[in-house]
């Protein structure tokens, strides 16, 4: 997998689970049927919106394995391995290539806050140690330590990496970085909200909770942008941000994803514990958001 491929619109696929919360394959490939047949340019396995943090290891490989024979070479497969230490990364890094993904996506250690040395060697060990494709993704909230622009520039030095997932929401630093590095590889948003600005900018696509739900519009925008159609672009970027409001902000990203699939009659299942379900109000405003984007 090269730069090249890194592009569009990328759904952050959730992880379905029975009412149990066990994993449900057969409910992820169908999950993976109905993005690849809305026209998805790739996608992520294991990622926030897939709930890695209540994965256990034999788990992701699953996901990403199953994932992978469904989507049969047609599209890339991304892989999340991202984990709190280096050692571990590396082993699900290595897994997630076992599994057939084309790449893996690595967010910064997390819970130690780090120096940028520290995060730098941790990307210098992986580059070093894992034979399959790396893409950065700096997600700061989450993790608590930013790549700012001139760290992200210095580790796309290292051989290997491809691309970066920008979940900064301070859009000025993707712009640094697009003028940095935006030569060198792919870079992408990972804020759903910042899709069509992004592209204004010079992203080359989104890795998308959104499209989870709505991948048909998503690459819809894309395509219109692609032809130059701005302001149609817009449109719909600003007709799906009531939506996008819910997933990202208030109340939070997997449940009313997941919400959204079921009401969509995809499968989906419960978050697992200790993440919250919907409140009654919370799931109304879903429904509400759904229908004002003609989906029900």
């Amino acid at each position: 997998m090269e730069s090249i491929n890194i592009r569009g619109v990328i759904p952050a696929i959730v992880t379905p689970f029975t009412g149990n919360a066990e994993l449900d394959k057969d409910g992820l490939r169908r999950l993976t049927r109905f993005l690849l047949d809305n026209g998805v340019h790739a996608i992520m396995t294991t990622g926030g919106n897939g709930e890695f943090p209540h994965l256990l290891r034999e788990e992701k490989r699953i996901i990403t394995e199953t994932v992978v024979k469904e989507v049969d070479d047609r599209i890339p497969v991304i892989a999340g391995t991202a984990a709190c230490s280096t050692m571990e990364t590396q082993l699900l890094s290595n897994d997630a290539k076992e599994a057939g993904a084309n790449a893996v996506i690595v967010t910064p250690p997390y819970y130690f806050r780090l120096p940028d040395e520290s995060v730098f060697r941790h990307f210098q060990i992986l580059t070093e140690t894992i034979d399959i494709p790396l893409i950065i993704y700096n997600n700061p909230l989450y993790t608590g330590n930013n790549l700012d622009p001139a760290l992200i520039d210095r580790i796309v030095g290292l051989k290997g990496i491809i691309g970066l997932k920008q979940s900064n929401s301070d859009f000025g630093q993707l712009v640094e970085t697009l003028r940095r590095s935006g030569s060198k590889i792919s870079i992408c948003t990972g804020i759903d909200s910042q899709f069509y600005p992004s592209l204004c900018a010079g992203a080359k696509g989104v890795f998308s909770t959104a499209a989870c739900v709505i991948p048909k519009q998503m690459v819809q925008l894309y395509d219109i942008f692609q032809k130059g159609k701005h302001e149609q672009a817009l449109e719909l970027h600003v007709k799906i941000q009531e939506l996008n409001c819910l997933l990202e902000y208030d109340p939070g990203y997997v449940s009313p994803c997941k919400e959204a699939l079921t009401m969509l009659g995809l499968p989906a299942g419960p978050v697992r514990d200790p993440l919250p379900e919907l409140t009654s109000k919370e799931r109304d405003a879903l429904k509400d958001a759904l229908k004002n984007s003609d989906l029900l």
